[in-house]
């Protein structure tokens, strides 16, 4: 690439560098890159968060039966299925940086639709239209994050879009106790409707943002690419090892260094990736489909958004009477929510994904058995006041969502986009997207009926037997990823053996020791 690294040389084929002083701290702008692509998962947070106490609202205003009422705050996930299924194919023809501004209008249209809903049919049409942007946005910007950080910063800069999700879920709440001062009929049209503010934020920040630069090897681009990956390396001699690695998981040949090539059998915007995921995967990408699917699968099947939804319903079961109260204790839930997010960000690079999945789950399981105890014996006292119950049940919900944010929740999303092959990352994820929607939209449409059919203390303990499930599969079949550059990533899978793991750990912690 002699044409645009005039302070490098071409040398048997590879890219190398000459050597030059110290550059300083250049993780700074992948860093900057990384809060931009996140900024989707703030305005997907507020959506969630927002609904949770709107919903109160909405009912009374629009007289919604409880039927109605599920059906609005698990559609959403339902309805992200489309953004998500078409997420990996845009992504790969139009790339990440201008997938995630068209999950930003999505966003956008869909908050003023649900703002200025008149009736129930109107709400729904504003939920179809938010809920394309959340299944963009939730594929996207953890595959973005992943694509432009380096491997030694990976895992913490990927959690970014699980931090963000959570400071606008909190946001959620906080607007749901402010408005809710308003008459009933402006209040939750305020709640919801705020929600474009941020999308026009996004807009703005989008423009500021690079390309991926596995995005555009594959498009032939590698001048443009090597200018990202140097703007995201400590130094030249990383940036250009980055570019060779991608380059040789693409398929292109050492000697191609032109600024602009043709990739050779290159299968556009997508083509192939299909079969080469699903119809006749290698064992290795076989166990990574396996390792993608089950632990979205267990993020939401342990009913996380069963309590981000139904919080203020929670809080009434165990004994929490004011709708004061209630929407006090849920802003409590996102406040606690966010700040162990953080933790988990801030320890995912030290200690690994795995044992910060298996801790997680681990005491997932404890307070969601817990949760279920405690409110099963409030349930059958009626008429009398078990305030140690109450004090359970409300800890406990705490417990579960703390325990949650340090684990299950930013290890899934950094553990998803860093596992696939370059080629067969974006729609390899989606895939995990999808399931992850498809779970959170059945929690949410059903738990209100699964507590009658269960009661409330029921479903708990329910969700506690699949997080024992889940420890168990995390177990098996995860082996840890952290420190592995991408391009090396496929190397660690295909063997389920306890062998195999310990090999696979071993590996990863003198790779990471290295970087």
């Amino acid at each position: 690439m002699a044409k645009t690294m005039s302070s490098s040389v071409i040398e048997i084929g590879v890219v190398t560098a000459e050597i030059e002083p110290p550059r300083g701290n250049r993780s700074r702008f992948a860093f900057a890159c990384a809060i931009l692509a996140s900024m989707t998962s703030i305005i997907l947070g507020y959506d969630i968060g927002v609904m949770s106490g709107a919903a109160i609202f909405i009912k009374d205003d629009l007289k919604l039966s409880d039927i109605q009422l599920e059906i609005l705050m698990g559609i959403l996930n339902i309805y992200s299925l489309v953004g998500s299924g078409a997420a990996g194919r845009t992504s790969d023809w139009i790339g990440r940086r201008y997938t995630i501004m068209l999950a930003g209008a999505f966003f956008f249209c869909g908050a003023l639709l649900m703002g200025f809903a008149t009736n129930y049919p109107f709400i729904m049409v504003g939920r179809f239209v938010a809920g394309i942007g959340v299944g963009y946005a939730m594929m996207i910007a953890p595959v973005y994050t992943a694509e432009v950080a380096p491997a030694s910063s990976r895992g913490f800069l990927s959690s970014f879009p699980e931090i963000f999700i959570n400071i606008g879920i909190l946001l959620g709440y906080v607007s749901n106790y402010f408005f809710s001062k308003l008459p009933e009929h402006l209040g939750w049209r305020f709640m919801l409707g705020i929600g474009a503010i941020p999308a026009v934020c996004l807009a703005i920040g989008v423009l500021a943002m690079p390309e991926s630069p596995r995005w555009l090897v594959l498009q032939g681009r590698l001048g443009d690419a090597f200018k990202v990956l140097d703007k995201t390396s400590n130094t030249k001699e990383e940036a250009i090892s980055r570019l060779n690695d991608i380059k040789r998981a693409a398929g292109i040949p050492e000697d191609m260094t032109d600024d602009v090539i043709v990739v050779p059998n290159r299968k556009s915007a997508g083509k192939g990736v299909w079969k080469d995921l699903i119809v006749r995967p290698t064992p290795a990408v076989r166990h990574i489909l396996i390792a993608c699917l089950g632990i979205h699968f267990s993020q939401q099947a342990s009913g996380i958004d069963a309590v981000v939804l139904y919080s203020p319903t929670i809080f009434l079961k165990a004994g929490l009477k004011s709708k004061n109260d209630q929407l006090l204790a849920t802003v409590a839930v996102g406040v606690v929510k966010t700040l162990f997010i953080i933790v988990g960000t801030c320890v995912v690079d030290r200690f690994g994904r795995r044992a910060l999945l298996l801790t997680s789950m681990g005491g997932m399981f404890l307070s969601l058995t817990a949760l279920g105890t405690s409110l099963t014996i409030i349930d059958r006292n009626p008429g009398q006041t078990l305030k140690w119950a109450i004090g359970l049940s409300v800890t406990t919900v705490m417990t579960f969502v703390a325990t949650f944010s340090i684990g299950a929740g930013p290890v899934t999303w950094v553990y998803c986009s860093e596992i696939f092959p370059v080629r067969l990352r974006a729609q390899g994820a989606s895939l995990g997207v999808m399931l992850n929607r498809l779970m959170s939209g059945i929690i949410g449409m059903t738990f209100l009926s699964l507590s009658k059919g269960l009661t409330i203390g029921g479903a708990f303990l329910l969700f506690a037997g699949v997080a024992a499930a889940a420890w168990i599969f995390f177990f098996t079949f995860l082996p840890e990823t952290r420190g592995m550059p991408l391009e090396e990533m496929e190397s660690l899978f295909g063997s389920y053996t306890a062998n195999k793991k310990k090999n696979v750990i071993k590996e990863a912690k003198e790779v990471a020791e290295e970087h």
